[in-house]
């Protein structure tokens, strides 16, 4: 069921309920009111009859003025009777037994007597001797009498039928206005429909409406415009990811390719085809490093568990990583420069890929004979590490994605010192977030600074090594 029909019908029901409600007690309302009018009704007959009772001067008097009251009041029914007695009684109905058997006459009985409906009451009579002028009470006289209530039964069927018919077509008319303001309430939503409708994979650009909804509204329809936000900007990520892998991917292709067909194009000596071999097997090797970089990141996408969990001492893996760059570094005229350690939690291998990224990537955009530090400073609820390099200035509309896949900061697409496919800073951030910590960068003046920010409270000593130099010294405390 759509959201309009299922108000519509709480809406209905909802009105069903309180009319029915309220049907029940109008017509219990009426059938007590009734009652109260004849239980007054019957009351002031008894106390007509017990003045006529007291003023007769006989028997027969009394059967006459009781007849006269019977003429003159239709539906009463009126019998008098002392012990087995029948002092008065012309009446066409028959008193139940329970009846007679009452002391007081606080509340009526109600009874059926062939097609009539009755309801009546019994009560002791006190009776006067006028002998002697004395009075005195003889309680073995019993008035019962009854009143045909049919005129009210007719009333009361008359009225459950046209409560029953309000409460049908009450309902029926709550059914119709609940649907026209659950439409008309809904309304905002069906714009939101349309709006959604209007989204394809290339018009990411709509938004729901914020200002023209209910207040209830509005928390939806910015969160669904937050999400279009994020499905905009991945699908755009998306998108240019596709057209960076084409490119990397194409370009060894291309060379292998051209280099194999004109390999093939004549016949060439051993060690011509081994040269071609070889250069083949380089750019497979290329190949076979972005593939193998691309299903890390994939990896990453869906939650990336640590292989083993160890305590690492980022100042050991640095060191051997500068013995690993120490030619390159004496190739470009650069001084490498540790200072501080500390000890962090996390996969070691890991951990030594993203430095080695931050580090590769230093020496690779640091102007020639200047210092590219690492420093690691430890905290007491984080440990950082910080790779610094001068170089040439990073605009800040590159800095905010130079962790994403493929980018580059020169827009050729390839640096003349690197053959790398642009996905070391990628990995460097996806390693950080499986270690529950964080990579930025800054860069002011030329020199830009990379933070690897590891959680966790660590053991932590000062270390200072200088590579490049004739002497080299350590300290600790």
């Amino acid at each position: 069921m759509t959201l309009t029909a299922r108000l519509t019908v709480l809406f209905t029901l909802v009105a069903a309920a309180v009319l029915l409600g309220l049907g029940v007690l109008v017509a219990w309302s009426t059938h007590l009111h009734f009652i109260d009018l004849d239980r007054d009704y019957l009351l002031d007959k008894v106390h007509l009859i017990q003045k006529t009772v007291d003023e007769a001067p006989n028997s027969t008097e009394l059967s006459s003025k009781l007849d006269e009251l019977l003429n003159s009041h239709q539906g009463l029914f009126i019998s008098v009777t002392r012990g087995n007695e029948q002092l008065f009684g012309k009446s066409s109905i028959t008193f139940p037994a329970e009846l007679a058997a009452r002391s007081t006459a606080d509340q009526p009985m109600d009874w059926v007597d062939g097609e009539r409906q009755l309801r009546g009451m019994s009560t002791a009579l006190s009776v006067t001797q006028a002998s002697g002028g004395a009075t005195s009470p003889d309680q073995g006289v019993r008035l019962t009498l009854a009143l045909d209530t049919q005129h009210h039964a007719h009333f009361m069927h008359m009225l459950r039928q046209k409560l029953a018919i309000y409460v049908v077509l009450a309902t029926l008319l709550s059914g119709l206005l609940g649907w026209w303001a659950a439409r008309s309430g809904l309304a905002p939503l069906r714009t939101m429909k349309e709006r959604a409708l209007k989204v394809t994979a290339h018009k990411l650009d709509q938004r729901m409406p914020i200002e023209s909804v209910p207040v209830e509204m509005a928390e939806l329809a910015n969160s669904l415009n937050t999400m279009l936000e994020r499905l905009e900007q991945d699908f755009a990520k998306l998108m240019e990811f596709s057209s960076d892998i084409a490119h990397e991917l194409r370009t060894p292709i291309s060379n292998l390719l051209t280099q194999t067909q004109v390999t093939l194009s004549q016949r060439r000596d051993p060690d011509t085809y081994r040269d071609i071999l070889a250069s083949n097997a380089e750019e497979f090797q290329r190949l076979a490093r972005m593939v193998s970089d691309m299903l890390f990141l994939a990896k990453t996408d869906h939650g990336i568990q640590l292989p083993n969990r160890e305590h690492v001492a980022l100042e050991d893996e640095i060191t051997s990583l500068m013995d690993f760059y120490d030619a390159v570094a004496e190739e470009k005229e650069l001084r490498l420069r540790v200072v501080g350690a500390g000890t962090v939690v996390g996969d070691r291998l890991m951990i030594r890929r993203a430095i080695s990224n931050l580090l590769s990537n230093a020496l690779r955009h640091a102007h020639p004979r200047t210092d590219v530090e690492l420093i690691v400073d430890p905290q007491k609820e984080c440990t950082n590490l910080c790779v610094t390099n001068t170089g040439d200035p990073i605009d800040a509309v590159d800095l905010q994605r130079l962790f994403d896949r493929f980018y580059r900061v020169d827009k050729a697409r390839a640096h003349p010192s690197s053959d790398g496919a642009g996905l070391g800073l990628a990995i460097t951030k996806a390693i950080m977030l499986a270690h529950g910590g964080c990579a930025t960068v800054t860069s002011t003046s030329g020199t830009t600074r990379f933070y690897l920010q590891f959680p966790g409270s660590q053991k932590s000593r000062f270390l200072r090594v200088t590579s490049n130099q004739p002497q080299t010294t350590t300290s600790a405390e």
